[in-house]
């Protein structure tokens, strides 16, 4: 069976939205973390909107370490119920989403990671289809702005890993408790 890993920025307040934020804090750890973590996955799941963002930004994107061109060669699944089409290597998820993730799960070597996408997160939380949160929380609070968890999201989480970076960024890493 595959994982399912959530990589997410966030402020100390828990937003998520619009990370131009994070900017002042990315240095090489940060980027060696993202690094590591992407060419650790085999594939991306993404919702519309972060993959209507990645999908105009990425293609035009180069750097010497090859992040982009692994961000641009991976397979990507959108879950969205209003994209009639996908490109840049995009499969779209239609139907019941939760079971279009369970099924990918069963893939051998399928090992998904999910950038942004709050509300996919939150379909899928209950399901018990996330195995690991990477959090990056920012020494930032914005006081406002769209969160990833709500007041109808519940779950208990054991902390498997912390490191804080030299520019305060704290990196948890979560696993689900599975009762």
């Amino acid at each position: 069976m595959s994982k399912l890993t959530v990589a997410m920025y966030l402020t100390l307040d828990g937003v998520m939205e619009n990370p131009a934020w994070t900017s002042p804090y990315f240095n090489e750890e940060v980027g060696q973390l993202q690094q590591e973590l992407l060419f650790a996955s085999d594939a991306l799941l993404l919702g519309r909107v972060t993959y209507q963002g990645f999908a105009a930004a990425w293609p035009t994107m180069q750097d010497e370490d090859g992040f982009a061109d692994r961000m641009n060669r991976l397979p990507k699944f959108v879950a969205s119920t209003t994209l009639e089409t996908a490109a840049w290597n995009a499969t779209l998820l239609r139907g019941d989403v939760v079971q279009e993730v369970a099924n990918l799960k069963q893939q051998p070597n399928q090992n998904l990671l999910l950038y942004g996408s709050a509300e996919l997160v939150r379909t899928l939380l209950p399901h018990h289809l996330i195995d690991e949160f990477r959090l990056m929380v920012h020494p930032v609070v914005l006081g406002q702005g769209k969160k990833l968890f709500t007041e109808e999201s519940q779950a208990t989480l054991t902390l498997i890993d912390s490191t804080t970076t030299r520019s305060g960024v704290l990196l948890l890493t979560y696993r689900p408790v599975r009762s």
